[in-house]
């Protein structure tokens, strides 16, 4: 599917409430990580050739304005507290809006993602079925894509387990950058190590 185009989904939980686990360095520096995540990761899938659009979904109507300003599209969360019932009610409305592109569902905290990475991934993409990237940890799931018909993403705990007994095709053999979800303060390291974008590099704290 070399010349197929993608319309990627980004749920963004609001900053004032996301990435607990790195309550440590401070609330407000906590908030700035989660929205530097958030434009990074946006921003480097606008970058990628054959991403013709990004879709965010957030209730924060503050947030999507920043993430809107760099170029993508942004909807409210029609289900809230159901990350899977959001990420479908997401790729119906990209299907109302783009019909010929198709749905790749894609984790908000990616602060090292690389544009050619997910173009390389996204190449490797083949067929209706659903394909899906599993975190660095090898236990939850980064990116999940399949044609509107059968996407069905089982997003949350041991997400890997669930997509793979769903009948998912897993692609574990791609970049770092595209795997390197952050979560907690090892995660950041391990992100930072591999080279983050501008906004999380200004973000983290010189004590990380």
């Amino acid at each position: 599917m070399s010349d197929q185009q993608y319309a990627v989904l980004v749920p963004v939980k609001p900053p004032a409430r996301a990435k607990s686990r790195l309550g440590d360095v401070g609330d407000e520096a906590r908030r700035s990580l989660a929205e530097a995540f958030a434009q990074d990761t946006v921003a480097a899938c606008l970058a990628a050739p054959s991403v013709a659009v990004v879709l965010v979904v957030t209730d924060d109507v503050r947030f999507s304005t920043v993430l809107t300003a760099l170029g993508c599209e942004a909807v409210p969360d029609g289900v809230t507290g159901d990350l899977n019932g959001t990420l479908r009610q997401a790729a119906a409305e990209a299907h109302r809006r783009w019909p010929h592109l198709v749905p790749v569902a894609l984790c908000a905290d990616l602060p090292a993602l690389v544009a050619g990475d997910l173009e390389a991934t996204l190449a490797r993409v083949s067929g209706p079925h659903p394909w899906f990237v599993p975190d660095a940890d090898g236990v939850g799931t980064t990116l999940y894509a399949a044609a509107y018909a059968e996407f069905d993403p089982r997003f949350g705990p041991g997400s890997r387990d669930a997509h793979l007994d769903a009948g998912a095709r897993e692609l574990a053999d791609v970049a770092a950058s595209v795997r390197r979800d952050v979560d907690d303060l090892d995660d950041l390291r391990e992100a930072v190590a591999l080279g983050v974008g501008p906004r999380t590099a200004a973000a983290v704290p010189t004590t990380t």
